[in-house]
C-alpha cells in the first residue's frame, strides 16, 4: 500500500510539476501581455470569458488566473461584473489539460521531454528556450501520468477497491466530497483529474468483458467536487483585500456550486449527453470501456463548465447582486485626481488660491489616514497586506496631488500680479504641500518598518512598545492639532502644536536614551533595535512637519 501511495504522490508531484512548466514557459513567451489582456476587458461578458478561456489556457492554471483577476478587482481595475466573465471563462480554460490528458501520448513521454530539455537547456534564442520550456513540461506531466498509471494498477485487481468504486458510483454526493477535498489539498482541479482519469483508466477484468475502474457515472460527481475545489484558490487570495475583490471569490464559488446542484438534478441526461459526444466502447472492433474512459472524463469536465457558462452567461449580473447581498457594505476608496483645483478660476488670484488652499486641506486628509492605518500596523493589526495596501495608494495620492498643486500654484503666479500677502500665502501654501507630501513619505516607511517586523518575526520589548506608543500618540496630537489649524484656520491648535513640539524632543531624548540602556543591556534585539531607531526617526520627522505646518498657518493670519 505504501508504494501505491508514495508512487502517486511522486507522479502526482511530476505531474503538477509539468504542469507548472509549461505554464511558466508560455507566460514567458507571452510576456506581460496576460495582465494587459485581463486589464482591458470590456463590459461585454463574451469577451471577459473569451479572455478568461484564453489567459488560463495560456498559464494551464485557473488558480493562477483567479488570483490575477482578484487582484485586479482590489485595484479597481476591473468591475465585479467583468470579473465574473473572466472567472467563467477560466472555468472553461482549465480543461484544457483533461482535454490533453486523454491523448494516448504517453508512451512518447520521454522522447517528449528529451526534446524540450534540449531546446530549454542549449537554445540560444530566448522564444526557443520557452517553446523548450513548455515540451519539457508537457513531457514531464505525461511521464507523471505514466507513473500513476503503473502504481494504480494493482487496485484494478483487489476486490474491496472495486467494490468501494461500485459503491462511489451509487452515492454521488460522496464523490463530489471527495473530488472537492482533494482539489482543496492539491490546491490544482487539473491534478486531480488527472489522478481520477488515471485511476479510472485502469482495466478491471471480470469474465471475458474488460470494465474501466471508475466508470463515467461515478467519474463525473467527481470531477463537479473538483470544479467546488478550486475556488478556495481565490478565497485564500481574497484574504484581506476589499469587498468587491471577496465577492469576486464568493462568485466562482457560486458559480461552481449551483452549477453542480442544478447537474446532479439532471444527472442522467449530463451522463447521457457526454456518453453521445465521446468515443463509446466497441467490443467488436476492440474499443473498450478503458481505451476511452479518459476522454469521456475529459469531454465531461469540458462541456460541465462550457454548458454552466452558457447558463449563467445571461445573468452575471444577477451572480454579482446575490455576491453582494451575502457580502453587504460598501467599499471606501481614496478619490484619485485633483478634486478643487479650477483652471477656469486662474485669473482670480484670491479665488484660485482659496482652491489651492482646499486641495491642501485634501492632501493633509489622506496623509492622516495614511498615519492611522501605519500605526494600526505598528499595534499589530491582522490584516497588514491590506494595510500596506492602503498606505500605499494614499502615498500615491500625494504624490500626484503634490505635482498636481505646485504646477496650479505656478499657473498663478503666471497670470497674475499678486499682492504681497498673496504671494506669502502662495509660498507658504508650496512649504505646506511639501510638509504633507513628506509625512505621507513618513507613513509609508513606519508601515514598511511594521510589515518588516511582523514577516522577520522580531519583536519589541514591552518597555520599547510603551516607549513607541506614547511616541505615536503625541505625534499623531500633534498632526492631529496641525491639520485642525490647516483645515479651520484654528491659531489655538497651532499653537499648541508648537508647545506639543518642544514636549516632544524631550520625549525623543528619554525613548532613544533608554532604547540604548536596553540594546547595553540585551534587552533588545538587535535587528529590532534597528527598526525602532527608524521608527523614531520617521516619527519624529512627521512632527517636525506638523511644526512646519502650524508654523505656516500662523504666520499666514499677519
Amino acid at each position: 500500500m505504501s508504494e501505491i501511495v508514495f508512487g502517486v504522490a511522486g507522479g502526482l508531484a511530476l505531474f503538477i510539476y509539468g504542469m507548472s512548466l509549461m505554464g511558466e514557459g508560455l507566460k514567458k513567451a507571452a510576456g506581460d501581455r496576460m495582465r494587459s489582456i485581463l486589464a482591458s476587458v470590456t463590459r461585454n461578458p463574451l469577451m471577459g470569458i473569451g479572455v478568461g478561456a484564453l489567459v488560463t489556457a495560456i498559464l494551464q492554471s485557473s488558480s493562477a488566473t483567479m488570483v490575477m483577476t482578484i487582484g485586479f478587482v482590489n485595484a479597481r481595475l476591473i468591475t465585479l461584473t467583468q470579473a465574473i466573465g473572466i472567472i467563467i471563462g477560466a472555468n472553461i480554460g482549465t480543461t484544457i489539460t483533461a482535454q490533453l490528458i486523454a491523448f494516448k501520448i504517453g508512451d512518447f513521454a520521454y522522447p517528449i521531454a528529451a526534446v524540450g530539455f534540449i531546446l530549454f537547456f542549449f537554445g540560444r534564442r530566448k522564444q526557443l528556450k520557452y517553446l523548450g520550456q513548455v515540451v519539457f513540461g508537457f513531457g514531464i506531466l505525461f511521464i507523471g501520468l505514466n507513473t500513476m498509471s503503473q502504481v494504480l494498477e494493482p487496485l484494478a485487481k483487489n476486490p474491496l477497491f472495486i467494490r468501494w468504486m461500485t459503491q462511489l458510483g451509487k452515492n454521488r454526493f460522496l464523490g463530489v466530497l471527495i473530488g472537492m477535498v482533494m482539489t482543496m489539498v492539491v490546491q490544482s482541479s487539473s491534478a486531480t483529474i488527472g489522478v481520477l482519469q488515471s485511476l479510472a483508466s485502469q482495466a478491471v477484468v471480470d469474465g471475458e468483458t474488460i470494465q474501466a475502474l471508475i466508470p463515467l457515472t461515478a467519474a463525473v460527481p467527481v470531477l463537479l467536487g473538483d470544479n467546488i475545489g478550486t475556488t478556495i484558490t481565490g478565497i485564500l487570495a481574497s484574504i484581506g483585500s476589499n469587498r468587491t475583490a471577496k465577492r469576486a471569490a464568493l462568485s466562482h464559488s457560486l458559480f461552481n456550486i449551483l452549477g453542480t446542484v442544478v447537474c446532479l438534478f439532471v444527472f442522467p441526461l449530463f451522463v447521457a449527453f457526454v456518453y453521445q459526444i465521446s468515443p463509446r466502447p466497441q467490443p467488436a472492433l476492440g474499443i473498450t470501456e478503458v481505451s476511452v474512459i479518459k476522454r469521456q472524463i475529459a469531454n465531461a469536465h469540458t462541456f460541465f463548465n462550457v454548458l454552466n457558462a452558457l447558463f449563467w452567461l445571461p445573468f452575471t449580473q444577477v451572480l454579482a447582486k446575490i455576491a453582494t447581498k451575502l457580502i453587504p457594505g460598501e467599499d471606501k476608496y481614496l478619490e484619485k485626481g485633483v478634486k478643487y483645483l479650477d483652471e477656469h478660476v486662474l485669473g482670480n488670484a484670491e479665488m484660485a488660491l482659496e482652491l489651492a488652499g482646499k486641495e491642501i486641506s485634501r492632501m493633509g486628509e489622506i496623509a492622516w489616514g495614511n498615519f492611522q492605518e501605519a500605526e494600526k500596523m505598528f499595534n499589530g493589526h491582522n490584516q497588514l497586506q491590506a494595510k500596506m495596501g492602503a498606505v500605499q495608494e494614499g502615498e500615491e495620492i500625494l504624490d500626484e496631488l503634490q505635482d498636481a498643486i505646485i504646477h496650479y500654484l505656478s499657473m498663478i503666479v503666471s497670470r497674475n500680479s499678486l499682492t504681497d500677502r498673496q504671494s506669502d500665502l502662495l509660498t507658504n501654501l508650496l512649504h505646506v504641500t511639501s510638509d504633507i507630501e513628506r509625512i505621507g513619505d513618513h507613513c509609508t516607511n513606519i508601515a514598511e518598518e511594521a510589515l518588516y517586523l511582523k514577516e522577520e518575526g522580531f519583536d519589541f520589548s514591552p518597555q520599547a512598545k510603551e516607549e513607541l506608543g506614547n511616541v505615536f500618540r503625541h505625534t499623531g496630537k500633534m498632526m492631529f492639532n496641525s491639520l485642525q489649524a490647516l483645515l479651520k484656520r484654528d491659531y489655538k491648535a497651532a499653537n499648541e502644536v508648537l508647545e506639543l513640539e518642544a514636549d516632544m524632543d524631550k520625549l525623543e531624548e528619554r525613548c532613544r536614551k533608554s532604547h540604548m540602556d536596553r540594546l547595553n543591556d540585551g534587552v533588545c534585539n538587535p535587528k529590532s533595535a534597528v527598526c525602532f531607531t527608524e521608527l523614531m526617526k520617521n516619527l519624529e520627522r512627521i512632527a517636525d512637519h506638523c511644526n512646519n505646518i502650524a508654523e505656516a498657518v500662523l504666520s499666514s493670519r499677519h
